[in-house]
């Protein structure tokens, strides 16, 4: 069995949110204590599977795929309730989750902004409507293939999935100033 090699030092955007972040933050918004500048708490990825019921090995390709991009294992999600016009039953597999935090999820994040993002089509940053009230930011992708560690080999049919970045931010103006800072590349107009 192989095991990671343990990294002593934290993520690249971990350190920038430390040395860069918090202090321009305290200076924009008047934050007293650096512990009140907003941070992201975690990132939740969900894929929707609805063919998963009649096809176990979409289900497993998908399980695989995920993997890859998170590095951790995915929770299937079940279903709550049957719903006899789509053929789902209640505990059926509909979907799959992860939910990041830590070290992971600012290696995603860093992945995600500098990597991800630029590779989708016609890319001329994230529109601002991805905000929820509450500072947090939900991000559609289309289809898996964008991310780099999965090869076409792996995918049978494209996937798309929903990025969600649950930050500490009070508002929406708290939580662009600190994606933003981060290395999102967000549209003006906040």
């Amino acid at each position: 069995m192989s095991y990671l090699p343990i990294q002593k030092d934290p993520p690249r955007l971990q350190k920038k949110f430390q040395q860069e972040v918090i202090p321009e933050m305290c200076k924009q918004f008047g934050y007293s204590n650096p512990y009140r500048v907003p941070r992201v708490k975690k990132v939740v990825i969900n894929m929707g599977l609805g063919e998963a019921s009649r096809d176990p090995k979409s289900l497993e390709l998908a399980t695989r795929a995920l993997s890859k991009i998170t590095g951790q294992k995915p929770i299937p999600a079940l279903a709550r309730h049957s719903i006899a016009a789509f053929h789902i039953r209640k505990g059926m597999t509909i979907g799959l989750k992860t939910t990041l935090r830590g070290r992971r999820m600012y290696d995603f994040l860093d992945r995600l902004f500098h990597i991800v993002l630029p590779r989708f089509r016609d890319f001329r940053g994230l529109p601002v409507s991805g905000f929820d009230g509450h500072g947090n930011y939900t991000i559609g992708v289309k289809e898996q293939l964008v991310f780099p560690e999965v090869s076409f080999e792996d995918v049978d049919k494209p996937r798309g999935m929903n990025v969600t970045l649950v930050t500490t931010a009070r508002s929406d103006e708290e939580a662009a100033a600190l994606l933003t800072r981060l290395g999102m590349p967000l549209k003006e107009g906040i």
